[in-house]
């Protein structure tokens, strides 16, 4: 089972409707809860539910572990800056989409 969720969850496409827990999400990233709670901290992932052993996490967290985790690793950027550069990443890939919208 955990090898059939890894290399579903490893793919590059993400649906929204995929749900991980808490457990699911360490274990497709490979990194510890503690590590997990720190981006949510930060504000990079964000889970649904009131308490860690309930949260769930959309599909798109794994990506955003991932890149904040690269950004942390090869750029020498913390965990704000990681979570600063994500949400100036993502306004510019919604401004290009608009952008596409707009003259196609």
């Amino acid at each position: 089972m955990h090898n059939d969720l890894l290399e579903l969850l490893s793919g590059d496409v993400l649906e929204e409707e995929v749900e991980l827990t808490m457990a699911e999400l360490c274990l497709v990233c490979q990194v510890p809860e503690a590590r997990v709670l720190e981006l949510v901290d930060e504000g990079i992932v964000e889970p649904c539910g009131q308490e860690p052993a309930r949260w769930r996490f959309q599909g798109i967290s794994v990506r955003r572990v991932h890149r904040a985790l690269r950004l942390e690793r090869d750029l020498g950027v913390n965990l704000a800056g990681a979570a600063l550069a994500m949400d100036l990443m993502d306004e510019l890939e919604q401004l290009r989409e608009r952008l596409r919208r707009l003259e196609g």
